[in-house]
């Protein structure tokens, strides 16, 4: 064998069984990714506020954890040990209410969180402050985030560029990417941040996934019979199906609307025929808003 090149950097693997902890972990959707790669992991700690998430947590993955708000955990409650038969991967999805566009916008800022006036999105820093209680020998070897991709534009950039130096000054590689569910097996438009951090004392390589061709649509993953209850029967929606039954004879027609101006008749709503979904919302079910694209299925019988 040569000599090792300048550029052949060492590529990452992880081959202990890995301890999962979950900061902002809503339902556990990094538990389920993993539990669905195959990976032999254990869900270890969760950290979450909103109660009825943990319930679901707890119903999906059978498990017993406890709402938590982040600002009582310290490090020490991560219990991390024996990390020589343990790899710990620690998820910290914060939340993207003040960054999102579909959210007030009001950002992330440090400043604002040392001076005890943070957004919902500033809880960033306490996971940083948590990171600072341990120890180098007890960090996670693995830290994901994943977040809006305003998590680093003009507004956000130079703190998210402060948590990449935070991180960097720990001991970390950081390898960032914005992803697109679209191009990654998922038909909805869905562009998100990843980060992935990397516990080191020698450089590491890390490669997000190549893109993949899309296979399945919107309509594939509808429910053939929905119950009456979740049916929209309003003139609004009757109008809809009058113009879409001018342009199609199917009888189950997927669509993203946007509107512009509050229901203005100058201004109304547009929709347009889709196999792949806009970025579901939370708000989805309240129906069209201000520039905000929502999802929708019209479905009607053909009269004989």
């Amino acid at each position: 064998m040569g000599e090792p090149s300048l550029f052949d950097f060492p590529t990452f693997k992880i081959t202990k069984k890995i301890r999962l902890i979950e900061l902002f972990g809503g339902i556990g959707s990094q538990a389920m990714a993993l539990r669905d790669l195959g990976a032999d992991f254990e869900t270890y700690k969760l950290v979450e506020f909103d109660r009825y998430c943990v319930q679901s947590y707890n119903a999906v993955h059978n498990t017993s954890f406890v709402p938590l708000d982040i600002r009582d955990v310290h490090g020490k409650d991560l219990e991390i040990c024996e990390k020589d038969k343990y790899a710990y991967i620690l998820t910290y999805s914060f939340p993207c209410t003040d960054l999102s566009v579909a959210g007030k916008m009001k950002g992330m800022s440090k400043a604002d969180w040392k001076n005890g006036e943070s957004t919902r999105s500033g809880l960033l820093w306490e996971v940083e402050r948590i990171l600072k209680e341990l120890p180098k020998e007890q960090l996670p070897d693995v830290l994901l985030m994943e977040n809006v991709t305003q998590v680093h534009n003009d507004q956000n950039g130079n703190d998210f560029m402060s948590w990449q130096d935070f991180l960097i000054s720990l001991g970390y590689f950081n390898f960032i990417a914005d992803l697109n569910a679209k191009d990654y097996g998922i038909p909805q438009n869905r562009d998100r941040c990843f980060m992935v951090s990397i516990l080191s004392d020698d450089f590491v390589a890390y490669e997000f996934p190549e893109p993949q061709q899309l296979t399945t649509v919107m309509k594939d993953y509808l429910e053939d019979k929905v119950d009456e209850k979740y049916y929209i029967k309003t003139e609004k929606s009757k109008k809809l199906i009058s113009d879409l039954l001018n342009e199609t004879d199917e009888e189950r027609v997927t669509f993203t609307a946007r509107n512009f101006a509050n229901d203005n008749p100058d201004y109304p709503t547009q929709y347009e025929r889709t196999d792949v979904a806009a970025t579901v919302l939370a708000r989805d079910w309240k129906g069209p808003a201000n520039f905000v694209r929502m999802n929708g299925v019209m479905e009607w019988e053909q009269k004989s």
